[in-house]
C-alpha cells in the first residue's frame, strides 16, 4: 500500500510499505478514506524528530471502511463506516472506565513513562503505524472505532477523530460560566474550532489571537472578536486591549491552541533546532531530560485570564526543563488543566452537532483537499501556512 513515512527533519515521502493485517484477535482492518494533516504532525516535522525513526507511518485523522475484523470485535463489521480516534484505548481498564482513554492502562507505553499509545505519534507513544495510509490496523478495534452513518461526505464526520473532541475538551476543561468571556491563543484548526465551540456551549464573548491574516479572517467571519499578534509592540499591549473588553479583569478563560512552537521564544527555538541536529543517538536522551518549550503563548495565558480564572491547555508541549512563572500562577489563584483528548468520552456529546444544520461548520472546515501522494506538498504548504492552508485533508 501507499502511505505517508517520516524520512528526517522537514523529509516526508510517499511510499509503498507492506499492507497492514489482522495481528490480534481485537484487531480491525480499515481502507480509509480520508485523512487530516493535524497541527501536531508538524511537531514530529519540525521539532520531535528525536524520538522518530525513518519509516514511521504518519497520521492520526483517519476515517474509512472496514475492511476486516479479528474475532474479538463483536460489534464492527466488513463494510461499517468508522471514524478511528487518535488513542489507542481498550474501553475496559481502570482509566477508560473513568473517562480518561488517553491513559488506559493497556496500551500506556510504560517504558517510556507515557500515556496511551497512540496511531503515528513517535517511539514515546508506540511507534504505531499512523492513518496517513491507504489502510490502517486498529487495535482494540472492539473500543476504538466510531460508527457514523452513510450518507452524508467524509468532512461530516473525520474531525471526530482529533480535532472535534480536541476543541471541545478544551472548551470544557475552560470551564467558561454561561455568557462568560473566554480567549484562544491561536486559531489554527484547534483554536479555530475551540471558537465554534464555545460559541455553541454558550460562551457570551470569544476572544481570538493569532498572526496569520487567513486564520484571522476565518474566525472573524463566525463572530469571533479577533487580535492580530502583530498589531502589538509587546505581550503587554495585547493583553490590555483585552481586558479593556472584559471590565479591566481579563477573559474568564483563556486556551492556549499554540504549544510548544509559539511565535517568539528565540532562545527556546534555538535550542529546539540544535536538538534536532544532532544525531540521533545523542538527540533523544538530550530531548528526554533537558527538551525545552517556546512558551510565549503560555505566559500570555497566564498573564492575560482573569484572577481565580482558568487555563486550559490543549497545545502539545513536550519539554522537561521549562521554567514557569509559578509565583503569578500561585498569586492569581489560577486553575490549569489540560491533556490529549480523551475521544470516546465527548464523541457522544458532538455527534448531535454533526447533523445537516452544522452548526459548527465541519462540511466546510478544510481549506485544501488534496490526494495522499501530495503529502509533501501539504506539510510544506502548511508549515510554511501558505496558501490560506488552515485544514488539509488527503485521500488515498
Amino acid at each position: 500500500m501507499r502511505a505517508v513515512t517520516w524520512q528526517g527533519k522537514r523529509d516526508v515521502r510517499v511510499e509503498n510499505v507492506p499492507d497492514p493485517r489482522i495481528e490480534e484477535p481485537t484487531d480491525a482492518v480499515i481502507r480509509i478514506t480520508s485523512t487530516g494533516l493535524c497541527g501536531s504532525d508538524l511537531h514530529l516535522y519540525e521539532v520531535l524528530t528525536p524520538f522518530m525513526t525513518p519509516g514511521d507511518i504518519l497520521g492520526h485523522e483517519p476515517m474509512g471502511i472496514v475492511e476486516e475484523v479479528g474475532p474479538g470485535v463483536p460489534d464492527l463489521a466488513v463494510g461499517d463506516r468508522v471514524v478511528v480516534p487518535f488513542q489507542i484505548a481498550c474501553g475496559n481498564c481502570w482509566m477508560c472506565l473513568n473517562s480518561l482513554p488517553t491513559q488506559c492502562e493497556t496500551t500506556q507505553v510504560t517504558g517510556e513513562g507515557m500515556g496511551a499509545a497512540l496511531f503515528g505519534y513517535t517511539r514515546l507513544y508506540g511507534a504505531v503505524p499512523g492513518g496517513q495510509a491507504e489502510y490502517l490496523r486498529v487495535p482494540q478495534a472492539q473500543f476504538g472505532p466510531i460508527k457514523v452513518p452513510e450518507g452524508p461526505p467524509d468532512d461530516r464526520f473525520l474531525y471526530l477523530s482529533d480535532v472535534l473532541p480536541t476543541a471541545w475538551q478544551a472548551v470544557a476543561y475552560a470551564g467558561v460560566p454561561e455568557g462568560g468571556s473566554l480567549a484562544v491563543l491561536g486559531l489554527g484548526p484547534i483554536g479555530d474550532m475551540a471558537c465554534r465551540v464555545a460559541q455553541v456551549r454558550g460562551a457570551g464573548r470569544v476572544f481570538g489571537v493569532d498572526l496569520v491574516p487567513d486564520r484571522l479572517r476565518r474566525a472573524e467571519a463566525r463572530g469571533v472578536q479577533t487580535y492580530d499578534l502583530r498589531a502589538f509592540d509587546n505581550e503587554k499591549e495585547l493583553v490590555a486591549a483585552i481586558r479593556d473588553e472584559t471590565d479591566g479583569r481579563g477573559p474568564d478563560a483563556v486556551i492556549d491552541a499554540v504549544g510548544t512552537e509559539a511565535h517568539g521564544s528565540v532562545a527556546a527555538r534555538l535550542a529546539q533546532q540544535a536538538s534536532a541536529m544532532l544525531p540521533r543517538k545523542l538527540s533523544g536522551p538530550l530531548a528526554e531530560r533537558f527538551s525545552v518549550d517556546r512558551l510565549a503563548a503560555l505566559h500570555t495565558a497566564i498573564e492575560l485570564v482573569r484572577r481565580g480564572g482558568t487555563l486550559s491547555l490543549v497545545g502539545v508541549y513536550g519539554g522537561m526543563a521549562d521554567p514557569l512563572p509559578m509565583l503569578t500562577m500561585f498569586d492569581k489563584q489560577l486553575q490549569i488543566r489540560m491533556g490529549q483528548a480523551n475521544v470516546r468520552r465527548w464523541a457522544d456529546e458532538i455527534l448531535p452537532y454533526l447533523s445537516d444544520e452544522d452548526p459548527l461548520g465541519v462540511d466546510d472546515f478544510a481549506t485544501h483537499r488534496l490526494s495522499l501522494d501530495e503529502a509533501p506538498q501539504a506539510y510544506e504548504m502548511f508549515q510554511h501556512k501558505r496558501d490560506g492552508a488552515v485544514k488539509i485533508v488527503m485521500r488515498p
